[in-house]
């Protein structure tokens, strides 16, 4: 706890230190609306300079607060960005440690060299042997290893790695744990995915999302409107034959102009960014986050994200004349030696169901067959018994090449369990086929019920399955899913993607594979898996650094709430300046025009406690919002219609009535203090 508060000390102090760097006009002006700001706060700084210069210091208590408070809401803007990038900072500075200077086992031919780690190129191969950081990105191109992440992704339980197949990209700064691998390095120095990590977090390549540069063009016109009109004030007040001073017009604009969503907006973008980045999701740009929250369709992996990704063993179903004891007796045979979770869940369904224990192998001199992609089937042989175990197809080719034949009712057992969405395995002993083994995907507990909150919010929820289509659909069912694609390829991925595209929907997607990268770079949003192969990482736009493919719902969630935020405080903001203007335009004209003073709402006490209540309201209310702009709006699975009725209610009215007790508030206590 007492580190998690110096930690939040050191970064409150350089969020107050940047609040000032940020003061340079190169920086401010990125933000229009807080420039003008900047430089009404300079205008009436040397207005005021000069009265104190003239001698005139009728005013000069009421110029100086005007002054003092209008760089207060430049510098409470800046501190609400700096404050949004410091989390940011900090993260990054963690990331660095992780890039120590270390030595790296450059392989040429058969010779490994020592080398810096900083010195590897794309294409150097390395070895990385237990307890070794691994020096740079890289595929792996032989070995199989069990590698510690947690320097990246926070999380402590090492993972597999290994070459060939969707699980063979490692991250530099990463340590391997046992066996040991054989690296091709993949990027050159400060290219890395710890380089791109660091510069994202960092906020240094951070560029304004297509709705916050529509959102800035829309203040930057209402600024420019409120700065015409109060530019014609002047001639009027001349011709009213009333004094009014230019640090009145320029602390008049600065309450009517959009300060508090000019000042929050920046915050608003990094720190959706960085939600992300807490939930270990790292994306790649502001627009991708934005991308996530006005998303229609969500296309999710079968296997590993709706169910638990492992096939499990639920019924034996034997063949006519064949009991059920023979049946499970010889499906556990011809498992023993199958160390893939099917294989052992058949094993242990035969031990529940008929108490079927481990036999003596070694006595009846076993030969067990393993599974092959060619024969599609695995078995074991002993004696003049030999049993295999398979799909459908290939069993039916076993054992119609020893002359035997399948039976209607096994046929018809496959057929059923596929309709139910089971895989079915067919064992026989040569011609004498035994029976089924009915196989269920087990969708994952509260799925359904996480569907139904997108459906809620009007995505449509597709699932992606390589599996048969009676198979896909009984899934898809039981899951709740709104469609579903069977017999994926990568092209018909592709082409599922760009479908709903040209309909004008926003499609997210999550892949691993090699095989998913163009579908990941198509969508409108592409989470890759971190544990997934380099070129799904590049071809995504956000990374999921602990590769759990159902993170992809809470993106969405993040990218909507990101946008609710920003449509909160934008409304609270046009909302607040309709008080405002009932404070100050009848403090600049009521001494020509008396019967203004029913505009008075507030009673406020003087015009100079009317003008200074206004523009101290305007700098505060930037840093009562600050906490809001960084956590974000309450997040609700609710449709558009009803979220945008309930932010004209809450932050609308609130944005409306806020400012009238503020304002009379502060012009209370200025009187008590006697500054008006």
């Amino acid at each position: 706890m007492n580190n998690k508060l110096k930690f939040d000390r050191q970064m409150i102090g350089s969020a107050i230190y940047q609040a000032f760097v940020k003061l340079d006009p190169r920086v401010q002006v990125r933000n229009p609306v807080m420039f003008i700001v900047m430089i009404g706060a300079l205008l009436t700084t040397v207005m005021m300079i000069r009265d104190i210069i003239g001698g005139s210091t009728s005013n000069i208590v009421f110029e100086l607060q005007i002054t003092l408070w209008l760089w207060f809401t430049v510098l409470f803007a800046n501190f609400a960005e700096a404050l949004a990038e410091g989390r940011g900072k900090a993260q990054a500075q963690a990331l660095r440690k992780t890039r120590t200077e270390t030595q790296a086992k450059k392989l040429k031919g058969d010779h490994v060299q020592l080398v810096a780690a900083a010195s590897l190129k794309k294409g150097d191969m390395v070895l990385v042997e237990p307890g070794d950081i691994i020096p740079s990105d890289g595929e792996v191109i032989e070995g199989v290893a069990s590698v510690d992440e947690s320097a990246v992704t926070g999380e402590s339980a090492p993972v597999i790695r290994e070459s060939g197949g969707d699980k063979s990209s490692v991250t530099g700064g990463t340590r391997l744990l046992s066996d040991w691998l054989k690296i091709r390095i993949t990027a050159n120095v400060g290219e890395t995915f710890l380089d791109r990590m660091i510069n994202l977090v960092e906020g240094a390549k951070r560029q304004k999302t297509p709705n916050e540069i529509a959102l800035t063009i829309l203040l930057v016109g209402l600024t420019i409107v409120f700065l015409i009109a109060v530019a014609t004030i002047e001639p009027f007040a001349v011709y009213s034959s009333i004094t009014i001073s230019v640090t009145v017009l320029i602390a008049l604009l600065v309450c009517l102009i959009p300060t508090t969503i000019g000042g929050l907006l920046s915050a608003i973008g990094i720190a959706g960014m960085d939600r992300l980045l807490q939930r270990n999701v790292l994306a790649m740009s502001g627009r991708a986050v934005e991308a996530a929250g006005d998303i229609d369709a969500l296309l999710l992996d079968k296997t590993g994200t709706i169910t638990l990704g492992n096939r499990m063993a639920a019924e034996f179903i034997s063949a006519p004349e064949v009991s059920p004891e023979e049946m499970a007796d010889a499906a556990q045979l011809s498992s023993l030696a199958d160390e893939t979770p099917e294989g052992r869940s058949i094993v242990v369904l035969a031990k529940q169901l008929y108490n079927l224990r481990e036999r003596d192998m070694a006595s009846l001199n076993v030969t067990f067959i393993p599974f092959t992609a060619q024969t599609r089937m695995s078995g074991v042989d002993f004696g003049d018994v030999q049993i295999r175990k398979g799909a459908m197809d290939a069993v039916r080719k076993y054992v119609e090449g020893l002359g035997g034949i399948i039976p209607e009712q096994v046929q018809r057992d496959c057929e059923n369990i596929a309709k139910n969405g089971g895989t079915p395995l067919v064992v026989a002993e040569r011609t004498k086929v035994l029976g089924t083994i009915y196989l269920k995907d087990v969708v994952k507990g509260g799925i359904k019920e996480r569907f139904k909150e997108l459906r809620r919010m009007g995505i449509k929820t597709v699932m992606i399955t390589g599996d048969n289509p009676l198979t896909a659909a009984a899934i898809a069912a039981e899951a709740g899913v709104d469609d579903f694609l069977a017999e994926a390829t990568p092209e018909h991925k592709l082409e599922l993607i760009r479908s709903y595209q040209d309909k004008g929907m926003l499609v997210a997607m999550t892949g691993d594979g090699t095989n998913d990268a163009p579908a990941l770079a198509q969508a409108d949003v592409g989470v890759a898996m971190n544990s997934g192969t380099q070129a799904a990482k590049e071809a995504g736009n956000m990374v999921d650094l602990d590769s759990n493919p159902t993170k992809l719902i809470e993106v969405v969630e993040i990218g909507k709430q990101l946008l609710m935020t920003r449509g909160a405080l934008t409304t609270f903001s046009i909302a607040n300046d309709v008080a405002k203007y009932f404070a100050i335009i009848p403090a600049m004209f009521i001494a020509a025009y008396p019967s203004l003073s029913t505009l008075n709402v507030m009673r406020l006490a003087t015009p100079q406690s009317a003008i200074l209540s206004a523009v101290i309201f305007n700098a505060l209310i930037i840093v009562a919002l600050i906490p809001l702009a960084l956590k974000g709006v309450k997040y609700q699975p609710l449709g558009a219609d009803v979220i945008l009725r309930k932010n004209l209610l809450i932050y609308g009215v609130g944005g409306l009535i806020a400012p009238f007790i503020g304002i009379k508030l502060i012009d209370m206590l200025l009187v008590v203090m006697r500054l008006d």
